[in-house]
């Protein structure tokens, strides 16, 4: 199986997609490829998350469409019937990440903590998401933890943005960044999907160099 670094290639950018509606999901998506984005997260926050996930797959088959806010295995089961290409989880827990185990696609644990950090280890899992990010010690908790884990590496989310992504992105042991940041939901309700495109076009050109 491929890991999510694999799916990421040089993409170092998560964007996140929450959409209330499939079109709109779809329209995201679409800015966010204009970019240049091959990999997205839809968040399953809304009723309309597993229907905007499919309908996002369906319209752009070479996207990378992954599952976020996954919390118990009723979930978990629904994201991967609906073609999930890869599992973020928001924490994790004994129960949840032994769920996880069995997953068919790749999975990203959230970790806020080191206790957490150990127990996913011990679960078999390496690629981690720090959630939520700068509330959990920032860049500074994922520099320590290269010390203690150096097999583990991060993609840490919640609270980041242009102003601090690179904090995060200069460090070995983080592997992209994620965040809402690049579709912020007055941009979505009022459709201006081209300040997505510039955004997320921004942000690339930013990280890549």
């Amino acid at each position: 199986m491929a890991s999510f670094k694999a799916l990421l290639g040089e993409q170092v950018l998560l964007p996140i997609i929450q959409a209330d509606t499939a079109a709109q999901g779809v329209a995201i998506a679409g800015a966010m490829q204009q970019a240049g984005i091959h990999l997205v997260e839809v968040v399953l926050r809304t009723e309309a998350s597993i229907a905007a996930m499919q309908a996002i797959k369906a319209a752009y088959p070479n996207m990378v469409v992954g599952a976020g806010t996954v919390t118990n295995a009723e979930i978990l089961k629904v994201a991967i019937a609906a073609g999930a290409d890869f599992i973020i989880t928001p924490a994790v827990s004994p129960n949840l990440l032994s769920q996880l185990c069995d997953c068919p696609v790749p999975v990203v644990p959230g970790v806020s903590n080191s206790a957490d950090v150990l127990l996913a280890i011990e679960h078999g899992f390496t690629e981690l998401k720090l959630f939520p990010a700068t509330l959990s010690g920032g860049a500074a908790f994922i520099k320590a933890m290269g010390a203690v884990f150096p097999q583990v590496s991060f993609c840490p989310t919640g609270g980041i943005s242009d102003k601090n992504k690179d904090e995060f992105l200069t460090l070995p042991n983080c592997l992209a960044v994620g965040g809402s940041w690049v579709a912020p939901s007055d941009w979505v309700e009022s459709a201006s999907w081209d300040k997505i495109t510039a955004a997320c076009a921004q942000a690339n050109q930013a990280l890549a160099g």
